[in-house]
């Protein structure tokens, strides 16, 4: 493990940060193609007409913007600066939080439910990035550490293609694969909470682990 440059807390806060983006550009796009019009309330349908409205309930999310055109464009700015983030900046525990709050004005601007909650778990996982981790690293032995640090690459695995799966595959699949049940995807979504939620605590004995190994070589 210690010739591995991977950083678990980094590659989990990068790769969903950009998922979550994603999904909330989606939900961007379609509150953009509603128009200037004025929301009835603050829960909103993302997509009014096509085939993401009629078998995904119109991607549900909410909004504090006074109109869907507002709305739209102010949620893919965001989802724009969350991915440049994403891929450039999280470099350390700060650019974590910076991603928790991006998370947050994407949930409020029109970016859905789903998208800014993968983005909010992205940046906690963004505040361990050169964490010491003294209490999680204390509250095991040796070989238990080790043991959760080399299953930290297949959960990560099985969490990545589930969260591309919830991403683009609902795009792919109301497009070029109807009629879809929605549900697929609902439970795909439950599942990633735990799958990320399990990824950060395997994550965190990987690189404890890898940093150990540094130090012996």
């Amino acid at each position: 493990m210690k010739n591995l440059k991977i950083n678990a807390a980094q590659a989990i806060s990068r790769i969903f940060g950009v998922l979550g983006a994603i999904g909330g550009g989606i939900h961007g796009i379609g509150e953009i193609l509603q128009g200037n019009v004025k929301p009835e309330n603050l829960f909103i349908s993302s997509w009014a007409t096509g085939p993401i409205a009629l078998y995904f309930d119109g991607d549900p999310g909410l909004t504090v913007l006074p109109s869907m055109l507002i709305a739209g464009i102010t949620t893919v700015v965001i989802a724009s600066i969350i991915i440049i983030w994403s891929v450039r900046y999280l470099k350390n525990k700060k650019d974590g939080f910076i991603l928790i709050v991006l998370a947050i004005l994407l949930l409020l601007s029109g970016g859905g439910v789903g998208p800014p909650i993968l983005t909010l778990i992205a940046g906690i996982a963004g505040l361990g990035i050169g964490a010491k981790y003294v209490w999680w690293n204390n509250i095991l032995g040796e070989n238990a550490k080790k043991i959760i640090a080399k299953a930290w690459p297949f959960i990560y695995t099985i969490c990545l293609f589930n969260g591309i799966f919830l991403v683009i595959g609902h795009i792919v699949a109301a497009y070029f694969f109807a009629p879809v049940e929605g549900d697929t995807f609902s439970n795909s979504f439950l599942l990633s909470i735990p799958l990320l939620i399990l990824s950060i605590i395997t994550g965190i004995y990987f690189d404890l682990t890898k940093r150990d190994d540094q130090k012996a070589s």
